[in-house]
């Protein structure tokens, strides 16, 4: 077994003085899985698949995570209303981490509209449950058009794209409908994380920089002025 922190050890033996999880105890793999998964995924909710119960672990022990991901320079977010957890990075930090590398430019572009949405529906009062807001590719595609006037990304790079962010926590893409060739999608709060308010004009400003600009910052990177031409890792 690796080893672990005091606080770690406490939770899992049932010592831990900050409270505890309602039912069985975690394990020192549901702990360590937990801990990989905010690693990994960033933005995580009571419905995300395949994660165990990372997210009722976070709920019941928030100050171990707070502290132990503080360490690492990030900043632990609960949200019951969202019933989200979530990792986010403070601005003008800087980074050393492989998670928050440079993403391409369309992938920059992506996101930046994929939050857009997300902001327009909750000013509308047209978000449904948990802030999720509902829409398809060709909503996504329309605002593309509208931000940057030029050619969205081809069909199968958007969906490629898509994957990855829902990977995040940003969305759920749902199936493709093979007659209209649009899939649907529900936009998650956890876009709010990757993309923040304090982000979003100079991330505009930098979308519609010219095309030889062949790659943008991630959202959570905080510097939209210095693009790099290295795909990213997300």
């Amino acid at each position: 077994m690796p080893p672990e922190t005091d606080e770690f050890r406490d939770i899992v033996d049932g010592d831990w003085a900050g409270g505890h999880i309602a039912g069985k105890r975690p394990t020192a793999e549901e702990m360590t899985r937990a801990l990989q998964v905010m690693m990994t995924r960033q933005c995580v909710y009571s419905h995300t698949p395949n994660v165990g119960r990372t997210y009722d672990l976070v709920r019941a022990y928030p100050t171990f995570f707070e502290r132990y991901f503080g360490s690492l320079g990030y900043r632990l977010m609960v949200s019951p209303r969202d019933q989200m957890v979530a990792l986010a990075v403070p601005a003008d930090v800087p980074r050393y981490d492989g998670m928050f590398e440079r993403l391409r430019k369309d992938e920059t572009i992506v996101l930046l509209a994929l939050r857009l949405l997300w902001e327009e529906a909750l000013r509308a009062h047209e978000a449904g449950d948990g802030s999720v807001v509902s829409a398809t590719t060709d909503d996504l595609v329309d605002r593309i058009a509208a931000l940057t006037q030029a050619p969205p990304p081809e069909e199968v790079r958007l969906l490629e794209i898509l994957r990855t962010f829902a990977r995040h926590g940003a969305l759920r893409l749902g199936e493709r409908d093979r007659v209209r060739r649009v899939s649907p999608l529900a936009v998650l709060p956890g876009i709010g994380i990757l993309v923040p308010d304090s982000y979003v004009k100079e991330l505009i400003l930098w979308a519609g920089a010219p095309a030889a600009l062949p790659s943008g910052p991630k959202a959570a990177d905080n510097d939209p002025g210095n693009p790099s031409e290295d795909a990213s890792n997300v």
